[in-house]
């Protein structure tokens, strides 16, 4: 049974793309009191997924860049539902809600039920272990803000156990280990060597960063950023390097163990702290969902307008979807920049509908990759799939346009008012706050 006579857009995922969208559907449909939107997430904050390894280094404040969805939701005329997605009824168009709980374990919210006219699934991605024995017990995924805060909180322990044993004359280094070599583990490898280097200024002096944190990045393939040209991968290899850190590529993993790594080689990395980063899935409760089509890593597959294969009111975006390239021999890859332009698209898309026209397919346009080395610097390439060549940048120009990123996901949260006080703000807080969060 339907909860009002106007239409009800449900987006289940507030990442990049399922804010932007969800955010834009409010401004418009939601503002007008035209639909009513409804954002369902497990979690009650937001944070850009790019910056996660920030956050796990301890040079990002969730306090200041977490977004909370009940604000949002407040601000842009959309409601927010807590809870985790536990089931699909496609016939009653309906899903269902978990109940949620405190820290305490004490009820919070019960199970809901809630109906749809239009159902968005964003909910991204998580890490895939591939079954390596150990991984879950003894390393630490970037899947989530929790998990980046633990990784943290972890690392700064392990600092402050090895400034008690420098003091005693005992051995002292602290290992870090980083499985896979894409984007994520390249960018907390330099991240890491950053926050090393500034933690004499919080006491711990006894710890040269360089020799007394061992910071190594393992990669199967025959080179760092397999998903990247070769100029790049080579040019990052030579500046992590030369940042002190240890690459070994060509190293299949085979177990994790809570002292370190061992690969198909018969080599073993010792390791303090270990994080997986090898390797992306979409959450495996998409395959279970009223006979929605997925593929083997649970993506569901949608056509080139973004719908479901089996379902016309229920559309994927983001890394939870499988969409065709055309003209590349591919699928769109899980980037930023693809649910950015997929929630875009969704956006007109909906509202075409609703004025009776029709919408073309999606296209995707790759705007290039770039990696973020460190506070201020970045390499990668631009316009690559405009222009049919690629421009390779580095430097500070680079790691300039890589902060733009944020600064364009928050323009389209917040509009250019508030995305430039909170850009001021921030700097503001920069000048008189640590970099480093270490409580």
């Amino acid at each position: 049974m339907k909860e009002s006579s106007i239409p009800t857009y449900v987006i289940v995922g507030g990442g990049a793309g399922g804010l932007e969208l969800v955010t834009r559907l409010g401004e418009t449909l939601g503002k007008r009191g035209e639909a009513r939107v409804v954002l369902v997430d497990r979690l009650p904050i937001h944070i850009w997924k790019p910056h996660l390894h920030e956050v796990a280094a301890g040079s990002l404040d969730i306090g200041h860049h977490g977004l909370e969805y009940v604000a949002q939701a407040h601000w842009h005329h959309f409601e927010f539902q807590l809870g985790s997605l536990l089931d699909l009824d496609r016939q009653a168009r309906t899903i269902r809600i978990g109940a949620v709980a405190d820290r305490d374990g004490q009820p919070m919210l019960p199970e809901r039920v809630l109906h749809y006219d239009t159902l968005v699934l964003a909910v991204g991605s998580q890490i895939n272990t591939f079954n390596i024995p150990g991984t879950h017990e003894h390393a630490i995924g970037l899947d989530s803000v929790y998990d980046a805060e633990r990784f943290r909180q972890k690392l700064i322990a392990a600092c402050m156990r090895a400034e008690t044993r420098a003091g005693d004359g005992q051995p002292h280094q602290v290992s870090i280990a980083i499985i896979g070599a894409g984007a994520t583990g390249v960018e907390l490898a330099a991240e890491l060597r950053n926050t090393s280097k500034v933690l004499g200024a919080y006491g711990i002096h006894r710890m040269d960063p360089l020799r007394d944190v061992s910071i190594t990045v393992v990669e199967g393939a025959d080179r760092i950023l397999p998903g990247l040209s070769t100029r790049i991968s080579h040019s990052v290899t030579r500046l992590l390097e030369r940042m002190g850190i240890v690459v070994r590529v060509e190293e299949r993993v085979t177990e994790v163990r809570a002292d370190g790594v061992a690969c198909a080689s018969g080599l073993f990395i010792p390791a303090d702290l270990i994080v997986w980063a090898a390797g992306l899935k979409a959450p495996e409760f998409l395959s279970q969902l009223d006979g929605l089509e997925t593929n083997r890593i649970h993506q569901l597959v949608v056509d080139d307008h973004l719908r479901t294969s089996r379902d016309e009111h229920i559309y994927a975006l983001g890394d939870c979807a499988q969409c065709v390239w055309p003209g590349q021999g591919g699928f769109i890859p899980p980037r930023a920049q693809s649910a950015h332009q997929q929630a875009s698209y969704l956006l007109k898309q909906f509202l075409r509908q609703r004025a009776g026209k029709k919408t073309p397919a999606f296209a995707y346009h790759d705007f290039g990759s770039l990696v973020s080395i460190g506070r201020s610097s970045a390499v990668g390439n631009l316009m690559g799939g405009l222009m049919g060549g690629n421009m390779f940048i580095d430097g500070l120009i680079a790691g300039m346009m890589y902060k733009s990123l944020y600064q364009m996901h928050q323009l389209a949260l917040h509009g250019p008012v508030k995305t430039v006080l909170d850009f001021i703000a921030h700097q503001l807080r920069r000048a008189t706050e640590p970099h480093i969060k270490l409580h």
